[in-house]
């Protein structure tokens, strides 16, 4: 299994990026799958997560910033980020879930955005 994460960068307070994981060795559409975030000194939050139906859910702190699609047809999540600020710089993580008798729960290397003028 493997979760591959991209487009990370420095990005200007204001600015966009967007950020792409692209999964292998899962049936990627059962999985939900997920955006995380490890910012120094802090514990890992959960950003924004889809479930395989399609559902979507968001941190507090980045409703109305941030957009998460997945293409099943790729075997890939993305997260779209707007309005970037210096709070968002962090580690951001791709995590894909399943669960029916186990529980499946993989991690990606993660990709470093940095928010700073």
């Amino acid at each position: 299994v493997q979760l591959v994460e991209s487009g990370g960068g420095l990005v200007q307070p204001g600015g966009s990026l967007r950020l792409s994981c692209a999964a292998s060795g899962i049936s990627f559409s059962i999985y939900a799958m997920g955006w995380y975030r490890q910012a120094p000194g802090k514990q890992r939050e959960l950003v924004a997560a889809i479930t395989s139906g399609g559902s979507t859910n968001y941190a507090d702190s980045v409703k109305g910033r941030f957009t998460i699609s997945r293409d099943n047809a790729k075997n890939a999540v993305y997260l779209q980020m707007n309005s970037l600020k210096p709070e968002d710089t962090a580690v951001y993580y791709c995590n894909s879930k399943y669960t029916n008798i186990y529980a499946y729960s993989y991690w990606g290397q993660g990709t470093q955005v940095t928010v700073s003028s």
